[in-house]
């Protein structure tokens, strides 16, 4: 308690001064906040932009190398002796696609995984 006015005075400038101190305190780390979530956000842009383009070259190598392979089957169904031979081909390209797709499917499955897990880890500051 204070003894006279001017330590009354004083002892409620002091706490003024704490308060205002703390309420500075909260705006800095407030902002800190802000901006540590932007940074993160743009991170995370950058991260989608870079998986968007790994994802369009990997498509784009896929539908080359189904392409070369389904010409390549053509060529040799072109060639063939008689029509067992054809189905042979034919039979052999089918399964082997079908390897292929699933192959395909899964690569491009663990880029969109691979993707969500760091898009998530740079949201949150958890790489």
């Amino acid at each position: 308690m204070a003894k006279n006015p001017n330590e009354a005075m004083d002892q409620a400038a002091g706490a003024a001064r704490e308060g205002m101190n703390a309420a500075q305190d909260g705006a800095r780390e407030a902002t800190d906040q802000f901006q540590a979530a932007g940074e993160r956000m743009r991170a995370a842009g950058e991260t989608m932009t870079d998986t968007g383009s790994q994802l369009g070259l990997k498509m784009l190598d896929q539908a080359e190398t189904n392409t070369r392979e389904a010409f390549q089957a053509m060529r040799s169904a072109a060639q063939a002796s008689d029509l067992t031979e054809v189905m042979r081909i034919q039979s052999d390209f089918l399964r082997e696609q079908g390897s292929r797709s699933v192959a395909q499917a899964r690569e491009i499955g663990e880029i969109i995984a691979e993707f969500g897990r760091n898009a998530m880890g740079q949201m949150t500051g958890r790489r």
